[in-house]
């Protein structure tokens, strides 16, 4: 059985740390995961915080995942 790659993401934000933990697999939890967190009002958890976050679990994506993200128009020739 191959090994499974785990990504991770941190964020350390005053005396808080938040990590998350995910595989290719779970990309899309992950993102629903940092919404939920920066909704619950009694994280210090923002909708910025997700965003930043998010972005990186995107950029991390597997190369064959975001080159069909990426509008044909946008594509270098």
């Amino acid at each position: 059985m191959p090994a499974r790659d785990i990504n991770v993401i941190a964020l350390v934000k005053g005396g808080e740390r938040y990590v998350f933990l995910y595989d290719d697999d779970s990309r899309a939890e992950a993102l629903k995961t940092l919404g939920r967190y920066a909704a619950n009002p009694d994280l210090s958890f923002s909708w910025y915080d997700a965003a930043v976050l998010g972005q990186k679990v995107r950029l991390n994506a597997p190369r064959v995942n975001r080159l069909r993200s990426v509008p044909p128009a946008d594509r270098a020739a």
